[in-house]
This record gives structure tokens, C-alpha cells and sequence, in this order.
């Protein structure tokens, strides 16, 4: 059907839109697709501050970026229309458990609301032919099993951000059967990707900016949950999955529209503690320590993904490892904070991502 390697130079001179390209993963897809030779639109809320990783990159310059919220339904169904893409990516969304407690209804508007703008925004523009809707791997009901969940497993969410990621995947399966299943030379998918972590993520309460700020001010990691293991990898990895499979609901819709899931093997298995020891490891210096308080908040003490689907019918596989996912994460960090250049480390690791591509 065809590789990663093919979808990448497939992208060139194609049109496409990506909402939520201000956000971490945003910020990474715009950038490797820019690489690529496609022409890039974005929306976004705008850029939290200067020290985000789209901010670092200079991305408002090299591609066309505009700001706006996927709650302002007429606002994104105009600059979708106008960009006329061939390939929409729906990154667009409160991302966060912790602050999802705290402000829920600004998450449901946005991860559920958001959700019925864009599909409405798709169901307008014609020239759309290929839909990546990025959910969670938080979309399925957590009941602490040890194998991994698959595509067909039930959905449901405790928390907030959770529930709302489970809701979404309804909103879409219900636009697509109604409005979208019968449009011609059209291809629209879920994916649902793991713990995703690298360079340029600064997110509160995320482990690895949350490891990154104490090394940086020789302050002790604190951890509220270590035990807890999630299916952590690189950011590269799940946008890998996401772009192939962008090509291939261009060239085979009806067999690749639906669910998939883009997670690390099963077999990596690894712990909140593990990544603050081995971010330690590899800053080279630092202390970690468990905060003894009882949590507040419920948090999944253990979830992984089956991700044979993706193995079997895309050829698709993880690249890095947990060790080196977490070499490149903080090597980013350590190269950046010695003045390196955010687009230019940014670039080198695409680059040496794409070194194995076949």
C-alpha cells in the first residue's frame, strides 16, 4: 500500500490544515509536513507564551497561521473553507486530566464542541479527502487491565478530559455515518495515541516538563504518582502513524476509515518513576522524591494500547524505544538550554527519525 516514507513525499504541494498547531504535537506535525512541501494552514488559539515550541520554531513565518478557537464554529468553518485542503489534522484541544478538574466545562466545550465545529467544517468543504481526528488513548474505559486495548474495546472516561475524548469519538462516528459515509474519494479516521512525550512540551503537569523545570533549578523531582505506568513515546511516533495514515485514506478510503491506535510495543512498559530516574540519568544530575500526600484527583494507574492493527494493515511500527525516546527527549532539553537552536535541534531529530525510513 505504501510506506512512510512514500506519504512523506506525497505530501508535497498538497493543502492541508491542522488545528491545535500552537500545541505541542501541533507544533511537530506543522513543522515535519512544512518540511515535507505541503502547504501548512493552522488554527490555534495563540501561542501561550514565547517559550513554546511553536513560538521557538518561528512557525508563524513559514507557514499560514491563523488564530482562532474551534469553539467559534463560524470561525473555523470559514478558514477551513477558505484553505481548501485536501487533508485536514484535528489536533485542536484541552489536553490536560489535572486542569480538566478544574475547569470542566471550558474541556467539554472545546474536545466535544470542537469536535462538532470541525466535522461540520468538513462536511462543508468539498475539497476535503482525507480526515486525521486525534482523540486519546484516554477514550477508553480504564478498568486496569493488564493487556492493551484495542480499537473495538469500550469507550468511557472518570475524568473530565477523559470522558470528553470518548465523547468525541462519538460525535465523529455519528457525523461520519450520517453526513459523510457515502461523499466520494473521502477517508476520515480516529487515532489514539499513547503518553506522548519530547522537546519543546511545557505543559504543567506533565511529567517531562514537570522533570525538565526541577533539573533546570536543582529542585528534587517531585512525583504524586510513580507506580503508574503509561504507553510514553516520542512525539515523532504517533504523527508518523497519523501522516501515513493521512496517505492512505487519500488512495483506500473504505479500508482505512475508521479507529486506530499508535502506541509504543506492549512490552514497553515503564513507570512515572522510571522516566524521572532516566531523565536524571541522562541530564546527569538531580534527585527524585514521592510526594506522600493522598492525590486529590483519580488518575489511571495503568493503561497500554494494542496497536496489531496498525502493525498489520499500515506496516506501521514504533521506531525508538523507551530508552532512546527518552535520550531524545531530554537531549532536546540539554541542547536547547545550552542555546542550541529550537528549529534547528528540532529539525535534526526529524531528520535522524527519518534516517531508517524505508
Amino acid at each position: 500500500m505504501g510506506s512512510l516514507k512514500q506519504a512523506i513525499e506525497n505530501l508535497k504541494g498538497k493543502s492541508v490544515v491542522v488545528t491545535g498547531d500552537t500545541g505541542f504535537k501541533g507544533s511537530w506535525l506543522s513543522l515535519w509536513l512544512h518540511l515535507a512541501g505541503a502547504k501548512v494552514s493552522g488554527f490555534a488559539l495563540p501561542a501561550e507564551n514565547s517559550q513554546t515550541h511553536f513560538s521557538q520554531l518561528g512557525l508563524e513565518k513559514i507557514i499560514r497561521h491563523q488564530d482562532g478557537d474551534v469553539r467559534d464554529a463560524a470561525a473555523l468553518k470559514k478558514f477551513i473553507n477558505e484553505s481548501e485542503p485536501e487533508i485536514v489534522f484535528h489536533l485542536a484541544a484541552q489536553a490536560l486530566v489535572r486542569r480538566s478538574y478544574v475547569d470542566p466545562k471550558t474541556t467539554y466545550d472545546t474536545n466535544i464542541g470542537g469536535a462538532i465545529n470541525l466535522m461540520e467544517a468538513v462536511r462543508s468543504t468539498p475539497s476535503i479527502r482525507s480526515l486525521i481526528f486525534v482523540t486519546s488513548d484516554k477514550c477508553y474505559k480504564n478498568k486496569e487491565v493488564t493487556h492493551g486495548y484495542r480499537e473495538t474495546d469500550e469507550l468511557g472516561g472518570r475524568d473530565p478530559y477523559s470522558a470528553s475524548k470518548a465523547a468525541a469519538e462519538l460525535v465523529f462516528s455519528s457525523f461520519f455515518e450520517s453526513f459523510l459515509t457515502d461523499r466520494a474519494n473521502f477517508g476520515a479516521a480516529t487515532v489514539r495515541a499513547g503518553n506522548v512525550i519530547g522537546g519543546g512540551d511545557w505543559a504543567q503537569d506533565r511529567i517531562v516538563p514537570d522533570c525538565i523545570r526541577a533539573l533546570k533549578t536543582s529542585q528534587p523531582i517531585v512525583l504524586r504518582y510513580p507506580d503508574a505506568t503509561r504507553p510514553w513515546q516520542h512525539v515523532l511516533e504517533p504523527l508518523s502513524g497519523y501522516i501515513q495514515l493521512a496517505d492512505f485514506l487519500l488512495k483506500e478510503p473504505s479500508r482505512y476509515n475508521g479507529a486506530w491506535n499508535f502506541g509504543p510495543a506492549e512490552s514497553d512498559k515503564f513507570s512515572v518513576l522510571d522516566v524521572a530516574k532516566s531523565a536524571v540519568a541522562i541530564w546527569g544530575s538531580g534527585e527524585v522524591k514521592v510526594d506522600q500526600a493522598t492525590p486529590k484527583v483519580h488518575e489511571a494507574g495503568l493503561l497500554h494500547l494494542n496497536c496489531e492493527k496498525a502493525q498489520t494493515l499500515m506496516n506501521w511500527s514504533p521506531q525508538w524505544e523507551f530508552e532512546e525516546t527518552m535520550f531524545q527527549t531530554v537531549s532536546w532539553y540539554l541542547k536547547t538550554f545550552n542555546k542550541a537552536s529550537v528549529r534547528e535541534t528540532s529539525e535534526s531529530q526529524l531528520a535522524k527519525y527519518m534516517e531508517k525510513l524505508k
